[in-house]
């Protein structure tokens, strides 16, 4: 009897302390939930945190009308030089990508067997000279007939001419520049059988460089021979130019004409066969409002800018920082791109001047996100944008 009251005392125990252990566990957890739930109501009522950006003012600005196209380059003299007989490359006279002068030899072809004929031909040459000399005095003395001097006349003129051939034969072995300007790649070696119509290099000249392009055949009453052009290859401060060449027909597969343009000046980066972007400079103006290309979010649904206005009465969060900066909101706005230029590019619709917009960092925001401007340290924005370490 007293081992059973002794048994249920413990039991009663063990049991009073597991409860008072659950009722502490609940307790805390039931704090620790209420004081989560006071930190949500806090964070809820004060708001995200304001994302720090750079801002800048839409303005309007007198941009000249441009029609931008695709070009390719080509140089104003461009050949491929070839032979034009078959021989051996006996000597070379110039490097891959040396610069050559117009007769340059570039490739002697071996002339032995030539040289030797030329050596008969000049023999054959001599003897009939001195006996047509020889025949002429006997006529004047009427020695012999008039008839022997015109025979050996022809034939000091047929000895002549195989004399010339063989010379202009040995002339044809020498490939030569046949203008001034840049060697390409040499694909020819000393001692290499080359037959007639192999390909020696190409030459470039330097004096200018061509642009080819094409634009929409509604666009052919706006331009004209002289229109000024600005020929742009990417990270390099445009060229001038002109237009100088108009196609007198119209593709009729895209409508398009074909136009060609010559560079007032030559740079080193630009090499025939390039793609380049061709700006044609109309002789109008037109007004546009401009912000910086970094202001403008690309999407699927559209291009939009983060337009910054004053936070709405009643809204989350605070409207002042701890260190009193102003917070403001920046609404998402959709509009429409015209063209660009340099750092910035034309809005056409959906954006007033006057009005600021977020230019740097808006990738990281939302509509409706509050923001914090800082303009310090920004980095520069121009027309005409140039690398420094160029």
């Amino acid at each position: 009897m007293g081992r059973r009251r002794i048994h249920w005392r413990r039991a009663i125990i063990v049991a009073a302390g597991l409860f008072v252990v659950v009722a502490g566990l609940a307790g805390l957890k039931a704090c620790q939930i209420s004081t989560l739930i006071e930190v949500g109501h806090t964070m809820e009522e004060a708001g995200p945190p304001p994302e720090a950006v750079g801002s800048a003012i839409a303005r309007t600005e007198s941009w000249p009308v441009t029609l931008t196209a695709v070009g390719t380059v080509t140089g104003v003299e461009d050949v491929t030089v070839s032979t034009e007989q078959p021989g051996i490359v006996s000597r070379l006279g110039f490097e891959s990508g040396d610069m050559v002068r117009e007769g340059q030899p570039l490739v002697e072809l071996e002339t032995t067997v030539e040289e030797a004929q030329l050596a008969s031909a000049k023999a054959r040459r001599d003897l009939a000279r001195v006996t047509a000399g020889r025949t002429r005095a006997l006529v004047e003395k009427e020695a012999i007939a008039i008839s022997e001097q015109d025979r050996d006349d022809s034939a000091l003129a047929a000895a002549e001419g195989d004399l010339k051939a063989i010379e202009a034969q040995i002339e044809h072995k020498k490939v030569r520049a046949p203008f001034s300007g840049r060697a390409g790649i040499r694909s020819v070696n000393i001692g290499q059988y080359l037959a007639a119509g192999t390909v020696v290099t190409t030459i470039e000249s330097v004096a200018g460089l061509w642009v080819d392009f094409s634009l929409p055949q509604e666009q052919l009453g706006r331009i004209a021979v002289g229109t000024p052009v600005k020929v742009t290859l990417r990270d390099q401060a445009p060229l001038d130019g002109k237009v100088t060449a108009v196609d007198s027909a119209v593709d009729p597969l895209t409508r398009n004409i074909k136009l060609r343009a010559t560079l007032s000046a030559r740079r080193a980066p630009l090499r025939s066969g390039m793609f380049v972007t061709v700006a044609v400079m109309l002789p109008v103006d037109t007004t546009v409002v401009v912000v910086p290309s970094t202001a403008v979010v690309h999407a699927p649904f559209g291009d939009s800018v983060f337009v910054i206005e004053p936070k709405p009465p009643g809204s989350p969060g605070t409207t002042l920082t701890a260190h009193g900066q102003l917070v403001r909101i920046a609404r998402q706005q959709l509009v429409k791109l015209g063209p660009a230029r340099g750092d910035f590019v034309a809005i056409t619709k959906g954006l007033a001047a006057g009005q600021e917009v977020v230019a740097f960092g808006a990738f990281k925001l939302r509509n409706g996100s509050p923001v914090l401007v800082d303009n310090r340290d920004q980095p520069k924005q121009a027309l005409s944008p140039e690398p420094e370490d160029r």
